[in-house]
């Protein structure tokens, strides 16, 4: 059989070759920060939940001699742990893992740079920002007004740069 007759062609198809995209900085800080706060909310989520499954058995140990004069800082969470309702635990612990989810699916959803991800980081942040100002009138803190211009700039990226990350799927 003669060579140039073979059923494979030497002509590359170039509907075959990806071009790796690159996303705006912008972008990918936002990602980053949605991630950093879905892994945060995830962590609290667990530790309400078990808090709430091993309750009592928290209780017992902040009553233990173990923690007397040591681990002040464990001391203080435990009682603040132990003062809330089970039926709070739960709540609070599902409230959470349920954001915790919802903000992972924002933070995939602006990756893959989805208008409906615009949209739903926009209506979230766009709602949580008179709470945050009312948060920082009751008792300023560094941590508050750090969650709050983080948002802030969220909000601004994200409306200064809607044509571009708001693409129709």
């Amino acid at each position: 059989m003669l060579p140039f007759l073979t059923t494979r062609s030497p002509i590359i198809e170039i509907s075959r070759i990806y071009v790796k995209k690159q996303r705006p900085p912008g972008l990918i800080a936002i990602v980053t920060y949605k991630a950093f706060v879905a892994s945060l909310l995830t962590v609290t989520s667990i530790a309400l939940l078990f808090a709430l499954k091993n309750h009592q058995n928290l209780q017992n140990f902040s009553e233990s001699y173990l923690l007397e004069t040591k681990l002040k800082l464990v001391e203080m969470l435990l009682d603040k742990v132990l003062l809330v309702k089970p039926e709070t635990l739960l709540f609070s612990g599902l409230a959470t893992g349920f954001y915790a989810g919802l903000t992972a699916i924002e933070a995939v959803g602006l990756w893959y740079e989805k208008g409906w991800a615009t949209m739903l980081v926009l209506v979230l942040v766009g709602i949580s920002i008179p709470p945050e100002i009312y948060e920082l009138f009751q008792g300023f803190t560094l941590l508050k007004l750090a969650v709050f211009i983080a948002n802030l700039a969220v909000l601004w990226y994200l409306l200064h740069h809607l044509p571009k990350h708001g693409k129709a799927d």
